[in-house]
């Protein structure tokens, strides 16, 4: 549905909202009660499950549920003033159900899957081999993608493949003569350089370790 966000569109999506209203507070109560319950991915599935069976009624809650006053306001002009309030209501009655909504509206509009939102990271030392760990644990909302705990090495290691990965799609994208968007070729030109940044500094660690190596008497 990529003209959601067009002028005329939100009046249709509230209409067959009103349609099925009473159904759907009734699926957000149960969702709201998973988030409270930190059933997170069971969650995710069943906001998914919403949006495959559902894609009008989905994009009228995940747009109501950002609190746009633009989305409101075009809801306003175009049937009223009380759906509009209705739907007011539901970012002030379900606000735990807002990032999760968004991140299924990411995955359907733009074809992602569980977009990456934090990383907590954690480093420690293992004496015995002389090596630093690092732990992470990537997440996408409230679900956890995965945890992982190597040496810096191995983190690096990993690292390099999603480089790699990354040069695979431009020199695909090239190659078959596709656009990149500016916003996109924007985020990754800062992208770049903040990785520059931090492989600079890697050297520097790198070389005053040669000096002072680990477990040097």
């Amino acid at each position: 549905m990529d003209d959601v966000d067009s002028q005329e569109m939100p009046g249709a999506l509230v209409e067959e909202y009103l349609q099925r209203e009473r159904g759907t507070l009734a699926l957000l109560d149960e969702l709201e009660k998973l988030s409270i319950e930190g059933e997170y991915e069971q969650l995710r599935e069943r906001i998914r499950t919403f949006a495959r069976n559902n894609q009008e009624v989905f994009y009228t809650v995940a747009l109501a549920l950002t609190g746009s006053e633009h989305f409101f306001g075009d809801v306003e002009s175009q049937l009223g003033g009380k759906p509009a309030d209705k739907l007011r209501e539901l970012a002030d009655t379900y606000p735990s159900l807002s990032e999760p909504f968004s991140l299924v509206r990411m995955e359907i509009s733009n074809d992602r899957y569980n977009p990456l939102t934090g990383l907590d990271v954690t480093t420690t030392y293992h004496s015995e081999e002389e090596v630093p760990l690092v732990s992470y644990t990537a997440y996408s909302g409230g679900v956890d993608l995965f945890e992982y705990r190597g040496s810096p090495q191995e983190v690096l290691q990993s690292a390099s493949y999603l480089v790699q990965a990354t040069n695979d799609s431009l020199e695909a994208a090239l190659r078959e003569n596709h656009s990149v968007n500016t916003d996109e070729l924007g985020e990754l030109i800062d992208r770049r350089e903040k990785l520059e940044s931090e492989l600079n500094h890697l050297h520097d660690l790198i070389d005053e370790l040669r000096r002072n190596p680990v477990g040097d008497e």
